[in-house]
């Protein structure tokens, strides 16, 4: 059965995230994206369970440690440069198991690397390129089982597990791509057999409006990696459309979405550049965002300036965020504007292995950092961070 979801009614709902049962409070929180707010400085370890896997390094397995997924067994891993490998760990030890490449054009090959869901229940890896996002699924050996597109959808992204039978994905606004053909942005869950339709989601919006930089003819858009339309939290889902100024939060098992959190001023009464409020990692107490300015420098290349965002919920206030790893001596910033990796683990990102070394040289290691990177040399593999909240 198939069915679309807009949002008739304003309900007040607050976040308890992060494993703690969801319940109604009288809680709408405003942002008001001009203004200036004071910092607050936080130990990562203080509201989350950190681990690190150190990856091993042979002459096979030498990769710049991007992380994918993570699952109880394995952990999946590629680099920044898009060359087609998919790197298999052990997730406790981090041992290296498995190089895959399909990469190609043929039936059973993927033309990149672009998103990658792991599916442990079911053992399967699903690879997403954007290129017709033709969907390609293996098992973890990296042996071809099928693949298959998104029923009726040129493009999706921010793909995430959503069920033992279906995805959750993101299908944009394609108007800049195809104007005479443009369609209405919209969330999808879909099959992982064969993408047929489960639930399209809408929320309302007047008009569209995407992080697009414009000089004259020329335009540029932010990597589709940057602005994260879908973010888990538990067993629910954090979503947000450039074109509205609500970011909403979808209950599955309640088939409800409702309003968290509404910005302002509008983003249809700024003037260029507009700066978008985008959800990146929620907590029982923090919410944290990023402030992405669609500015682009067309000379030099470089633009979409992005900066943090935290509300904390126990003092009703927002701040600039100041996140450091407990694990040094220093002070040593986490970044906490990066994409989720699933329900459970909300960080994941690779320390450079010849920091590492200096750090340890520098006596600005403690507990177990300190012991992986007494082990390490500067040519060694990431040490992958994974952080996930406390419960």
């Amino acid at each position: 059965m198939k069915w679309i979801i807009t949002i008739s009614a304003i309900l007040l709902f607050a976040l308890a995230g992060c494993g703690k049962d969801k319940q109604s409070t009288n809680e709408l929180i405003t942002v008001d994206v001009t203004n200036n707010y004071p910092e607050k400085e936080l130990i990562l370890q203080d509201f989350m369970n950190v681990e690190y896997i150190p990856l091993e390094t042979n002459d096979e397995f030498v990769t710049q440690g991007k992380v994918m997924a993570i699952g109880e067994e394995v952990i999946l891993i590629t680099n920044w440069a898009n060359d087609g490998n998919l790197f298999v760990f052990d997730r406790k030890t981090g041992k290296a198991l498995k190089k895959i490449n399909r990469q190609g054009q043929g039936g059973e090959e993927y033309v990149g690397i672009t998103e990658v869901v792991m599916d442990e229940a079911n053992k399967e890896i699903f690879v997403i390129a954007y290129t017709g996002s033709k969907i390609s699924v293996y098992d973890l050996d990296g042996n071809f089982k099928r693949s298959f597109k998104a029923a009726n959808t040129d493009s999706h992204i921010n793909t995430y597990n959503y069920d033992r039978e279906n995805l959750i994905s993101y299908v944009p606004d394609n108007s800049l791509e195809n104007p005479s053909n443009a369609i209405h942005p919209y969330y999808l869950i879909f099959s992982k057999q064969d993408g047929s339709i489960t639930r399209k989601i809408s929320v309302p919006f007047d008009e569209i409006k995407s992080p697009v930089a414009r000089d004259g003819e020329a335009w540029a858009v932010p990597a589709p990696t940057t602005v994260y339309q879908i973010i888990p939290d538990h067993a629910n889902w954090v979503l947000m459309e450039t074109s509205s100024d609500t970011i909403y939060h979808y209950l599955p098992d309640a088939n409800t979405t409702i309003p968290l959190i509404v910005r302002t001023p509008s983003i249809h009464a700024m003037d260029p550049p507009e700066v978008f409020l985008i959800p990146t990692v929620f907590t029982d107490r923090y919410y944290f965002m990023s402030l992405f300015k669609a500015e682009f420098n067309f000379e030099t290349g470089r633009g979409f300036p992005t900066s943090g965002l935290m509300y904390d919920r126990l003092e009703n206030s927002l701040f600039i965020p100041k996140i450091y790893n407990g694990d040094y001596t220093s002070k040593r910033e986490v970044d906490m504007t990066s994409r989720p990796l699933d329900q459970e683990f909300v960080i994941g990102q690779p320390l450079q292995a010849h920091e590492l070394v200096e750090a340890y040289g520098k006596g600005q290691l403690k507990d177990k950092l300190k012991e992986i990177a007494a082990k390490l040399d500067e040519e060694s593999n990431p040490v992958i961070m994974l952080a996930k909240c406390k419960k």
